[in-house]
């Protein structure tokens, strides 16, 4: 049945931008500004700045026909063809990473946890003058995820062919062809993908119905429109019952669509299938869909799981869910203490330890094979769980601790690492200078990344990169992805971190406090050790000044020790032949 879809589709269009845009726009400053102190007032201008940042990353990102209030004038029109192999229309989107597919998987967590976030902290992009760009993210990516569901029981999950991509390193004016359409259907399913979808269309009908969790948090952000709100929550009502219902049965993507597993492959699907009945609990008011997704915890034994909550798993981030809405509405039959207990057994196994995380030299939290790809994720999505249930948490010293360790993640990322580098481009002049982003690197030769050009054409601002490697060693090598790429959903929990942060903090960003040059004095010699480069898995290697000084102190300590020796020696002669001694 298609007419719903219909309305939905010009509904959608007709509220397209309903936050007016500014004008003049918001342009991210030089570099060399993030480098100088703010006036300590609330709204701080460098968190503001940093959160304006963030969202301008996703519009580099963008796919398709450009609108006229593109800020980004190095970007073009692109992949204007998408689709055209299934009679439909797919341009648009959002290019998931440092390539050119289109991945509904990871760009619908990432709407997901921005939305969750802009509900909770959203009155931070009203202090930071960056709601209409929440709102134009938002909908780019959420019309495009509504073309990608053409009827109620199909959704496309990728467009472009993975090595076809792989094998390209350019601009975005010659993206190689063809770029066919995957599809999960009603006999080919992917419980997953459409629960998953699911879940990022109900929390996003939330925040554009203003359906607040608690007083706790600031509040949504104000871009409330009924309905947008509406649209959304039709799609999140027709996938979950796609997820649930197909005559296919249930099985994760990759099983009916091979092609999806190469980037994005799913471990399961009891996770989104619980997150979704969450969301849509508190979208339609329903206590059974509460109940549901409580059952959905009990028949995928979810508590089991303690690692990282990414586009992958979602499991972390349910007992916080559980618990906002059981405190909001009790009458759903949910137990706030009892998921008090489930989070706290979670965030305990963080900040205490105990749970399979551990903490690098430098203060990063690591999971050995999560953060191998990209360490800074699992960090930031931890501290983003951590920040939001710190109202929430049982006790005063949990408060203080989850939320100064939470800090302390965010602060590593903002540069007080042993790199002194901020993980975010274009922050501060040590910033990373090379992302791996083909579109911004200005190069076309796939054999040689590194250096041709030398130096990125472009400035990739606002792009959360993946991060140091497990020595918290960062070589800023273009080729080298686990560290220097960008993607969709590395931005999400920072967006939600530097939104509290304009809310509640006068304290500039860490990167402030860094002048010029300070990466530069820290930077490693030799190659990391990731998936990209395997030459320095040896163990950190130094500068040759630090060589020169960790020389000289055991030479120094074994001429102290065979003085010592010495004395010894004269000490015990002496001994021998004078009784005093």
């Amino acid at each position: 049945m298609r007419t719903p879809l219909v309305l939905v589709l010009l509904a959608s269009s007709w509220a397209f931008a309903q936050v007016p845009l500014p004008d003049p726009p918001f342009l991210p400053q030089n570099a060399s500004a993030g480098a100088s102190p703010s006036s300590a007032a609330i709204p701080n201008s460098q968190w503001s700045s940093l959160l304006g940042n963030l969202l301008y990353f996703y519009e580099a990102q963008r796919s398709g026909k450009l609108p006229s209030t593109n800020r980004v004038k190095w970007r073009n029109d692109s992949a204007l063809t998408d689709g055209q192999d299934v009679k439909l229309d797919l341009t648009g989107g959002l290019y998931d990473a440092g390539d050119y597919i289109k991945c509904t998987f990871p760009l619908s967590f990432t709407v997901m946890s921005i939305c969750w976030g802009a509900t909770d902290f959203g009155k931070g992009y009203d202090l930071a003058n960056q709601t209409p760009y929440l709102d134009d993210m938002l909908r780019w990516s959420l019309d495009w995820l509504i073309k990608a569901h053409p009827a109620n029981n199909t959704l496309f999950v990728q467009v472009a062919n993975e090595e076809v991509d792989n094998a390209y390193w350019g601009g975005d004016r010659n993206i190689p062809l063809p770029r066919p359409s995957y599809q999960i259907n009603d006999t080919s399913p992917g419980t997953d993908a459409a629960a998953g979808t699911a879940a990022a269309f109900a929390a996003c009908s939330n925040l554009y119905a203003n359906r607040i969790f608690s007083n706790s948090y600031s509040g949504p952000a104000t871009l409330q429109n009924a309905t947008y709100a509406a649209t959304l929550l039709e799609h999140a009502k027709q996938l979950f019952t796609f997820a649930t219902s197909a005559s296919g049965g249930q099985a994760v993507y990759q099983h009916s669509v091979p092609e999806v597993g190469k980037a994005y492959a799913s471990s399961g699907y009891g996770d989104e299938l619980a997150i979704a009945a969450l969301f849509l609990s508190w979208a339609t008011n329903s206590s059974s869909l509460y109940q549901q997704a409580q059952g959905y915890w009990q028949q995928y034994s979810l508590s089991s799981y303690d690692g990282v909550f990414n586009w992958d798993n979602k499991t972390p981030g349910l007992p916080v869910l559980f618990a906002q809405i059981a405190q909001a509405n009790p009458t759903f039959g949910g137990n706030a203490s009892t998921w008090q207990t489930v989070a706290e057994k979670y965030f305990d196994g963080i900040v205490y330890g105990g749970g399979p995380g551990y903490q690098t030299h430098g203060g990063l939290l690591y999971y050995k094979g999560d953060s191998d790809d990209a360490s800074l994720n699992p960090s930031l999505n931890a501290a983003m769980l951590l920040t939001r249930y710190v109202p929430l948490a049982s006790t005063q010293s949990r408060r203080n601790d989850y939320w100064n360790y939470a800090n302390a993640q965010v602060n590593y990322a903002l540069g007080n690492n042993p790199m002194q580098a901020p993980y975010i481009v274009g922050a501060n002049p040590n910033s990373p200078q090379n992302p791996h982003s083909a579109m911004a690197s200005g190069g076309n030769n796939i054999s040689d990344i590194n250096t041709s050009p030398p130096q990125e054409a472009y400035v990739l601002y606002g792009g959360v990169i993946g991060g140091p490697d497990k020595y918290d060693r960062f070589f800023d090598i273009r080729a080298d992805w686990p560290e220097t790429e960008v993607a969709l959903d590395y931005n999400a929990p920072m967006l939600t971190l530097a939104a509290m942060h304009v809310l509640n903090d006068t304290a500039d960003p860490f990167y402030t406090s860094l002048k010029a040059g300070a990466y530069d004095s820290k930077k490693p010699q030799g190659m990391p050790c990731d998936g990209a480069y395997t030459d320095g898995c040896s163990g950190p290697q130094l500068s040759q000044g630090r060589k020169i000084v960790l020389g000289v102190i055991p030479g120094l300590t074994g001429l102290s020790i065979f003085s010592l020796l010495v004395w010894w020696a004269m000490i015990s002669l002496r001994r021998a032949h004078d009784p005093l001694y």
